[in-house]
């Protein structure tokens, strides 16, 4: 082999190489950023949602993924940490306290939300048809049906004249939702009190008080902690024998009485529909927030029937799913 013919072999070696390394960083990086823990189910529904757009994890997708557990505080440190990462684009789930702790680490990396309440009125976007900025993503309307979660309890358990409801003084839209839910007892005439639990032992704690207070229900906030507490949760309203509306079916699968709101795994596949199209060159600001259309309402009838509890005709005609 002469010198000129050993040159051109190096050098396609070395173009070569040089093509591998730029088709392994071209493999783009999605950073998910969570409020509360891993959910097998919610993070299948995201992926699925990614291969319609052409992406598998694992193939031609990294995702780094980032949980709070419940922890607030620790949101901006982990978005933070996505952002040094340099991933292509943020999804963030459990609400506002992501969205907003994901924005205030990047002005400039794509963001899809899912899960937000409220999005114009978190700052998070200027509008739902026009996003503006690096934001967009999907409201669940969650929190605005805390009222009517109230209302399916009082045509449950008529008899409840005082009924509990648990929130976390955590959360940012608490103060609002206890102001709607306080105004929905007074129109039905019920005594509604207010226990606070932001940790797992205050959970435990607020069900003695409930006991003390004698509740006869309890409306459940939607909130990712709490949701990261499921089982906690449902295992002492069966304990105490108290009938408990949620906002997820989740809960009612993991043996709640009833729940009533959005499909939180339908989100979470648009989600990642939407994540995909970013990655195929769509940008946060055309892609218009989008807000559910329906609604799931489940009841769980096993678990009626251990509490003494005859599900309403009226009930059941309008339940999505009943789980026996």
């Amino acid at each position: 082999m002469t010198r000129r013919e050993l040159m051109l072999v190096l050098g396609g070696m070395m173009t070569a190489a040089g093509t591998l390394r730029a088709q392994q960083k071209a493999m783009p990086v999605i950073g998910f950023l969570g409020t509360g823990s891993a959910n097998a189910l919610l993070l299948a529904a995201f992926r699925q949602g990614l291969s319609e757009a052409g992406y598998v994890e694992g193939q031609n997708l990294a995702i780094e993924y980032r949980w709070a557990e419940g922890h607030y505080d620790r949101l901006p440190a982990l978005a933070a940490a996505l952002v040094g990462r340099k991933v292509d684009v943020i999804a963030t789930t459990g609400g506002s306290v992501s969205a907003l702790a994901a924005k205030s680490a990047t002005p400039t990396i794509p963001i899809v939300f899912a899960g937000v309440s409220d999005p114009v009125g978190d700052g998070l976007v200027a509008s739902l048809a026009r996003p503006g900025n690096n934001l967009t993503g999907f409201s669940l309307l969650n929190v605005e049906l805390t009222p009517k979660r109230l209302e399916l309890l009082s045509e449950l358990v008529p008899q409840a004249r005082v009924i509990a409801f648990l929130v976390n003084p955590n959360s940012p839209q608490t103060e609002g939702v206890i102001r709607d839910v306080q105004e929905a007892g007074r129109a039905k005439g019920v005594q509604l009190d207010i226990l606070k639990a932001g940790t797992e032992s205050e959970i435990d704690a607020a069900f003695a008080t409930l006991v003390q207070l004698q509740a006869g229900a309890l409306v459940v906030q939607a909130d990712s902690f709490f949701g990261s507490r499921r089982e906690q949760l449902v295992a002492l309203t069966s304990r105490h024998a108290v009938p408990a509306v949620y906002s997820l079916r989740e809960y009612t699968a993991a043996g709640a009485l009833i729940s009533y709101g959005p499909s939180l795994a339908a989100v979470l596949r648009q989600a990642g529909i939407y994540v995909g199209r970013i990655l195929n060159g769509a940008k946060p600001a055309d892609l218009p927030v989008q807000q559910p259309t329906r609604f799931e309402l489940v009841v769980n009838l096993k678990t009626a029937q251990a509490l003494g509890l005859t599900m309403p005709p009226s009930i059941l005609a309008r339940a999505d799913e009943v789980i026996e």
